[in-house]
């Protein structure tokens, strides 16, 4: 608990057996009350160290994507009752030890999203970010910025810390199963008007420290802005989409 709020960490994985203990030792059990991790259908161990790890473990039998796995960390924590829940990636790509941080930004009342930046500090070069995935983030930062009109130093992060207010408002169900489901989320946090605060993150980039292939990350990056360009056009009235519909699909819910 922190100011009796109860605080949820939820860790998508996929082959992460080499990097879990040491993103779960770094976790402030102090004041984290539960760790969820959800095992996309690894090829390793994942599962296996999780629950020797005595975390809370969901198996999917197929791979649903990284989207897919997140709705399925979120309907968990929020049917465990958790006031605050932190995403973090099990690959040690980012500082547990924020954990506190973030959460207190979020029960502070000022922001319903804290974000771990990568850029805030400019560390993300030195952290072993690869150059062409640093000028594709910026690039992508500034179009988004433009659009939204908003100004955060990156949408790309995977270290996110939530109210459950905004989980249960957005219809998430309604956003990709695939990597894009990040940003999809972001844009409707501002689309619906929450309050998106940062923090900065160092980042480690190293041989286990999961990241997407080029193709991969161009995929995405065209996700990005198609997104970008929904949400002009949900803004102005010209178009109408799911992802910012709010009668849409919560988590959990049955169609409307």
């Amino acid at each position: 608990m922190l100011r009796n709020n109860k605080i949820i960490v939820v860790m998508p994985a996929y082959n992460a057996s080499k990097t879990l203990e040491m993103t779960y030792d770094e976790i402030p059990k102090d004041i984290v009350d539960e760790v969820i991790l959800v095992d996309d259908a690894s090829r390793d161990d994942t599962a296996k160290k999780a629950n020797t790890l005595g975390i809370h473990t969901i198996i999917h039998a197929r791979n649903l994507g990284y989207g897919g796995n997140q709705k399925s960390c979120y309907r968990t924590a929020l049917a465990k009752g958790a006031d605050v829940i932190v995403m973090l990636h099990p690959d040690y790509q980012y500082s547990p030890r924020l954990i506190t941080a973030m959460a207190s930004m979020v029960i502070s009342g000022h922001y319903d999203v804290v974000l771990g930046s990568r850029i805030l500090g400019g560390g993300a070069l030195k952290g072993g970010m690869p150059v062409y995935k640093y000028i594709a983030n910026r690039f992508l930062t500034l179009i988004e910025n433009l659009a939204l009109d908003v100004k955060l130093s990156e949408y790309h992060t995977g270290y996110r810390a939530f109210h459950r207010k905004v989980l249960e408002s957005l219809p998430l169900e309604e956003n990709s199963d695939d990597f894009v489901f990040d940003n999809e989320m972001l844009a409707q946090a501002v689309y619906f008007g929450f309050r998106i605060g940062e923090i900065s993150c160092p980042t480690k980039y190293f041989e286990d420290a999961s990241s997407i292939n080029f193709r991969r990350s161009l995929k995405y990056g065209l996700g990005v802005l198609s997104t970008s360009g929904k949400y002009l056009l949900q803004k102005t009235g010209i178009g109408h989409f799911r992802i910012f519909d709010r009668t849409r699909k919560k988590l959990g819910q049955h169609e409307q």
